[in-house]
């Protein structure tokens, strides 16, 4: 079996990866209490990619829950699913990280990362063969980790999920240099913003990220607010809301690795078909249908409709528009009852109505699955991974937001403080810079520019 470890840091990356965790039950029949309750073959099959079956019979999430401080833990101790997980696999300080990603990657994290590197192997050593480490993470504070591989989720604007969230990414990177590391990370975004430093915080944490970690699903809040109020026509939405959209579309990622006979059924496939280039590893995601909280479908969508709405530059959960780049590689995951042949040829329908948004030196570059199992209260859903030029519009704003304050050397006095040099600072900023680039001469590359380079060095030999 390819299992997968989770881990999740902060406090967005908690509240998204204790969210996720009850979905995922709830789709394989896992009651709060770790029993199955379901009624199908299928949500055994492969159960333990995400969950360990201990002796009593109870199936036990691989897990690993790790903050700076005790508060949200105990809020998910008290949650629908915190009785599950296994105690000794939350591991937190008392301190806090003050939004400071210093205080995450080098003082207040650093005491407790050995702590949670114990439990990471512990859970690892659990494992027949382990494929990935998956993180969920907030480029603010947050963090969630995938192990085919390990998984990370966290919010990339914070100080736990961030700072914290990148050691044990790079420590995990020293310690298992094969297995797969997917990280569902939010950034940060300037019309939904609670930390003036996010923007240092961000691209530190991107700096990291594009030389340690395999695959990354972006999530901002600007987005999902955005789907929130237009899309699902909600007044007022919380966190809450926000939680559940971001829930929907990591269970619909996941769900090949998941359940039985799917085309990407692990994340190095996923990873081979959607990386191109190495350092271009960064997908926008979407979902469809779009349903608010606790609403219930009833009209049943059709297969054009899904894929429709799945493509639409708004329901993508990152602030930056497709139409304003091109389609490297694109990937999607259908879910419920429905025709193989019709998923296919709405796909190459979408791809020749649309051929200027893909590129067209990567011929046959969208895949698509269909997975038998919907999403619960769903008759049918998809799930969109795009790998777009166009997500240079998100790096290329938090870099301009950090040039701002760099130039003045503004709040850099708490970074210096716990130890870091200005250095880092430059090289991030530069490194970030390289990678905006790097999806500008991707988008900007035609088919005919290859042949041209090919006779040049042709000519030169001869």
């Amino acid at each position: 079996m390819r299992e997968i470890l989770h881990i999740q840091g902060g406090q967005c990356g908690n509240q998204i990866g204790a969210k996720f965790w009850e979905v995922v039950c709830t789709e394989h029949g896992i009651d709060p209490t770790g029993r199955y309750q379901g009624d199908s073959d299928l949500q055994l099959e492969r159960v333990n990619v995400y969950f360990n079956e201990a002796s009593c019979g109870r199936f036990v999430p691989r897990a690993v829950l790790m903050d700076l401080e005790p508060g949200v833990m105990d809020s998910i101790r008290s949650g629908p699913v915190g009785q599950i997980f296994r105690p000794d696999n939350f591991v937190f300080g008392q301190s806090g990280a003050g939004n400071n990603w210093a205080k995450g990657h080098y003082t207040e994290g650093a005491e407790l990362i050995d702590s949670v590197l114990d439990v990471v192997r512990k859970e690892a050593e659990n494992c027949d063969c382990l494929q990935a480490i998956q993180l969920n993470a907030g480029l603010i504070d947050e963090l969630s980790c995938i192990l085919q591989g390990f998984k990370y989720v966290t919010h990339w604007g914070g100080g736990t999920g961030s700072g914290m969230g990148t050691l044990l990414i790079s420590k995990i990177r020293e310690e298992y240099p094969d297995r797969m590391m997917l990280t569902f990370s939010v950034f940060p975004s300037p019309k939904v913003s609670d930390t003036v430093v996010e923007p240092y915080n961000a691209t530190l944490s991107v700096h990291q990220l594009v030389e340690n970690a395999d695959e990354c699903m972006v999530l901002d809040n600007e987005a999902l607010y955005d789907i929130c109020f237009r899309t699902l026509k909600l007044t007022t939405p919380s966190f809450g809301d926000l939680n559940h959209l971001i829930s929907a579309t990591m269970s619909g990622v996941t769900c090949c690795l998941r359940f039985p006979g799917q085309l990407n059924s692990d994340l190095r496939k996923l990873a081979v078909n959607l990386i191109p280039f190495p350092r271009l590893h960064f997908f926008m995601v979407g979902f469809a249908p779009l349903t608010s909280r606790g609403s219930q479908q009833y009209r049943s969508l059709t297969v054009p409709e899904l894929t429709q709405q799945m493509w639409d530059a708004k329901n993508m959960m990152c602030a930056a528009d497709p139409r304003h780049g091109r389609y490297l590689t694109a990937s999607a995951v259908f879910r419920g009852k429905m025709s193989t042949k019709e998923v296919d040829e709405q796909m190459i329908n979408v791809q020749n109505k649309n051929s200027s948004y893909f590129v067209e030196w990567i011929p046959n570059n969208v895949k698509s699955t269909v997975c038998d199992i919907p999403p619960t209260g769903l008759k049918m859903a998809s799930t969109f991974i795009g790998n777009s030029t166009s997500i240079q519009e998100m790096f290329r704003r938090v870099s301009e937001q950090f040039t701002a304050m760099f130039r003045r050397k503004a709040f850099l006095h708490w970074y210096t403080g716990e130890g870091m040099d200005e250095m880092e600072f430059t090289e991030a900023e530069s490194n970030m810079n390289d990678l905006v680039a790097e999806y500008q001469q991707y988008q900007d590359a035609t088919a005919d520019e290859e042949y041209e380079d090919e006779d040049e060095y042709q000519e030169e030999e001869a």
